[in-house]
């Protein structure tokens, strides 16, 4: 199968190539991440992406245009539409305007399937991600190659450390920064969860 691979970075596109290969596919990358911030960060995980292409022998179509405004704009209108900071409607969107975009670009050029690397990391919404992208291949009819890649994480980054690429500590977005970073953003998110968590079983 010809599939079309949305790669969210470097790193964690090592498993996920490695196991469809192995499943007989024919890959292609596709880098579309506009969620990324600062620039050199996104400078430098296109960068990561080709080096581990050339490494790989995977060919990238990347998309090297910087929409970070476009972004904010969709994600702060996320977070205004749905204030439930434990579903992460910013996320959601984010997962599905790449995945679309994947699937657009995959149906356009003659793609049997699209998939993503989101799917090898456990940090990401899987469940979320795949809802999406089954809704996103009904829509543009082209359908979503869908495999839990998580059990190779350990050896994806094992594969990393081998080709020595740059790993990111972070999701990419400039919330996910200041998740990582802030000691002050995590005590606020532990009341808010803890609230939410308390209104639930007054509920019930």
């Amino acid at each position: 199968m010809k599939i079309l691979l949305h790669m969210c970075c470097g790193p964690c596109s090592c498993y996920p190539v490695q196991n469809l290969r192995a499943g007989g596919h024919e890959l292609t990358g596709y880098f579309f991440n506009p969620n990324i911030h600062p620039y050199k960060e996104f400078k430098q995980r296109i960068d990561t992406a080709m080096e581990f292409g050339d490494k790989a022998g995977l060919a990238v179509v990347a998309d090297k245009n910087y929409d970070l405004r476009t972004f904010l704009r969709r994600a702060l209108s996320a977070e205004k539409r749905e204030e439930t900071l434990a579903e992460k409607p910013r996320c959601r969107m984010c997962y599905a305007w790449r995945l679309r975009k994947t699937a657009v670009y995959a149906r356009e050029n003659g793609f049997d399937a699209f998939t993503s690397t989101l799917f090898v990391s456990p940090y990401q919404l899987h469940n979320v991600m795949k809802d999406a992208a089954e809704k996103i291949a009904r829509a543009e009819n082209i359908p979503f190659f869908y495999e839990d890649f998580r059990t190779g994480w350990d050896e994806g980054v094992e594969i990393c450390k081998k080709l020595e690429l740059y790993r990111q500590p972070y999701c990419g977005c400039i919330f996910s920064e200041e998740e990582r970073y802030s000691n002050r953003w995590k005590k606020d998110h532990k009341k808010k969860m803890r609230k939410l968590r308390e209104q639930k079983e007054s509920e019930a």
